[in-house]
Parts: structure tokens; sequence; C-alpha cells
């Protein structure tokens, strides 16, 4: 197995077996197949590049029935209203500015760029979150992005000052693609920022799920430093974020053109002293993984023993990965409320629990509510104060199993 940024050799560390594309919910009754891929991840012991060891067809994953939506989460459309009015400030504000966002999904972060009268461009493949970005007055072409996609926009629309993406470019194999159209749609001193779920989060918190068909990387400082010199960027600039469950921010400019905030060597030397990048840690991380698998369920099948009613909280992407991998079916958790209208009525992938309207929960309170969108926990645990007055409790498993009550 070669690594697919250097070629260099993958160190398997984690595998979680038989799993489902995560966000395809089954229609009851429906006779297709499902497609299933096997879901492992390894480090590459070159770059340092944490990676899936099989690649699913991107067209299976980004179509026109896509169901995520950014700003499903106030807390993430407030999250891309923040970045959009920084950028308005520090990079937009020459002469015609123009920014490129890769992955834009429903426009909730250039949809105040278009307000602010901005040129601007989102690339989205998704057809049908594409239609709702369209409909808030973001400009969007349908499509991938890759080093053709580039060149047409740079024919039509000039160069742009920034090049941005969230919790996309880990989703995309093909990043010399990628980092090339970057390189020729960026003007000279513009820069790439984007961001995504952040390796060293997922190990010390022992995040499994966040691993799932969509995240085909799991990047660290270290590892984008290195992709940045292989295509003629330096790393210029780091952020840690709440959101997601942890991310990081990077922002990437031609060698030279700016110099790295300080944030930069101290997240490197972070990474370093916590030996991110060696197989010993990563293999530490895969035992705990195993724990929290052997914990849960143990702690669902005695419920369902005592007779108690569980039901599941968000039916996120990466659900999938905890539901599959532990087993848990609707013998265990009875149903899962989810907002998205898309996944109601439907079955979680693989595992085939119903998901059913947020009103459900209340109808009656169940005695145990596995948090699934745990990333979203202060947000969800505000709104369902309710829950918590009729006596219930909540089920976590990051950053292990532990119960909820207030």
């Amino acid at each position: 197995m070669a690594c697919r940024i250097c070629s260099g050799r993958l160190h398997p560390f984690a595998d979680f077996g038989r799993q489902p594309l995560s966000d395809a919910f089954v229609i009851p009754g429906d006779p297709g197949e499902e497609f299933f891929f096997h879901l492992a991840v390894g480090l590459c012991v070159a770059c340092s590049t944490v990676q899936l060891l099989e690649e699913v067809p991107r067209e299976r994953m980004f179509h026109e029935g896509y169901p995520y939506l950014s700003s499903g989460s106030s807390v993430m459309r407030e999250h891309f209203q923040s970045l959009a009015k920084r950028l308005l400030t520090t990079e937009l504000t020459g002469p015609d500015p123009f920014v490129v966002e890769l992955g834009c999904n429903d426009g909730t972060m250039l949809s105040v760029v278009a307000d602010a009268g901005v040129r601007h461009l989102g690339v989205e493949p998704s057809g049908g979150v594409a239609d709702v970005a369209a409909a808030k007055g973001v400009r969007v072409r349908k499509d991938f992005f890759e080093a053709g996609t580039a060149a047409g926009i740079l024919a039509a629309d000039g160069p742009a000052d920034v090049v941005y993406a969230a919790n996309t470019l880990c989703h995309i194999p093909y990043l010399d693609s990628i980092m090339e159209g970057v390189d020729t749609l960026l003007r000279p001193g513009g820069v790439f920022v984007f961001e995504d779920p952040y390796l060293g989060d997922i190990v010390e918190r022992a995040s499994f799920d966040q691993i799932y068909d969509e995240h085909f990387y799991f990047f660290s400082a270290t590892s984008v430093s290195g992709l940045a010199r292989r295509h003629g960027f330096e790393l210029v600039d780091v952020e840690r974020l709440p959101v997601h469950g942890g991310e990081v921010r990077y922002t990437l400019a031609r060698r030279g053109a700016r110099t790295p905030a300080p944030a930069v060597a101290e997240l490197l030397a972070a990474e370093e002293a916590a030996a991110l990048a060696e197989p010993a840690t990563l293999h530490r991380f895969a035992a705990r993984v195993a724990d929290t698998r052997e914990r849960l369920v143990t702690l669902l099948t005695g419920l369902r023993e005592q007779g108690a009613r569980v039901y599941g909280y968000g039916a996120t992407a990466k659900s999938a990965t905890v539901l599959n991998y532990c087993g848990i079916g609707p013998e265990l958790v009875s149903f899962v409320c989810d907002t998205t209208p898309a996944k109601q009525g439907r079955l979680t992938p693989g595992s085939h629990i119903p998901v059913r309207d947020p009103e459900a929960f209340a109808d009656p309170y169940p005695d145990y509510a596995l948090l699934l969108a745990w990333n979203h926990a202060e947000e969800i645990m505000a709104k369902e104060t309710e829950f918590a007055r009729a006596g219930g409790t909540w089920i976590r498993y990051v950053p292990e199993v532990h119960l909820v009550r207030a």
C-alpha cells in the first residue's frame, strides 16, 4: 500500500471492518443493495500523512442527493459567517477581490461575501446543496475542483485572492491535482485557507468516528507542512478550532511570500513532543478505540436487559462508523432523531436504525439517549433541557464511555 501524497509506505494501525457509505440513508423496503467498503486507516512512514487504505469513488459520496447542510447548526452558521467577515477585512480588501470556495455546500460562508458585493465562486459537486446556495444569491459552479477546473475559472474570472475550503480537502484523495489547481488559480500574494478535523484531537480524544468514508485524510501541521513544500507553498499560519470535535485552520502561501506566524512552529513542536507521527502512538489510539467499543456495547446490552428505552440523537455521517463498528442496531437503539428532513423516514446506513423527526424524542422521552452528534453537545443539551428534567441520561463515548445526567 502506497501513500497518495508521496508514494511512501503505509503502516496500518486501525481497522473498522466492513462499513457503508456514511450518508447513504436507506429507504425502508428498498430492494437496492447497499454499497460497503473496508474502512481501515494507516500512517505514511515517509511524510506522516494519515489516510484511509481504501478509496470510495467520489461520485458515490457527493451527488445530487447529498443530505448534509452546513447551515443545519447555529454554531456552524456563526462559525462560517465569522470567518467570512474576517476574510472581508483581512484578505479581500484590494481592488475587485475574488474568493473561491471548494465545496461551498449550501453557501453559508459565501452568502456573507455575496451580500458584501464581493466577487466569489463556490465549486460544489453535490447538486442539491449547490441549488440551496444559489437560492441565497451565491454564484456556484456544479463541479469537482481539480487542475482543469482551476484553469477554467482562471480564464473566466481571473486569479483569486483567497481559495478557501472547510471540511472538504480531507475528502479528496487526489491532492496533487488540487494543489496544482490552487497554484494555477491563486494570485502571487494570495492564500489558500482550509480547515479540517485535526489528527491531534482525534488521537487525544479517541474520537474514532471522525474516521469514515468521506474523510480520506487526517491532517496534522506536520503533514500539511510537508504537503505545502511539495507544491511550492509554505504553511504560514495555523489556528485551533473547537468545531466538529476539534479542527485546525491552515493557511498556505507561496514559499517566501509571507512570514510564518509563531503558531506554526509551536504546533509543529507540540506534535513532535506528543509523538503524533509515531506508529506506537497510533496503535495506542487503536487500543483505546477497541476498549470504547467493548464498554459501549456492554452498557447498551445491559440497558436493553433492564428494559430501558434508548434513542439515538443525531444521524450524523460519523455515526455510521460507531454504529457499524460496534454492531449497534435497532435492538439496542430504538431510533435516531435528526433535524435533516432528507434523513427522516429512512434507516441509518448499514445498521438500519429508523431515523425520525426530533419531535419523536419527547414522545415520550427515553430513559437514555446515545449522543451521536457529540460534537454539537453544548448546542443540543441546551436545547433538550426538558429531557434532563424528565430524568433522562445522555450516553457519550468521546473521549470515553460515560453518562451525563445534567
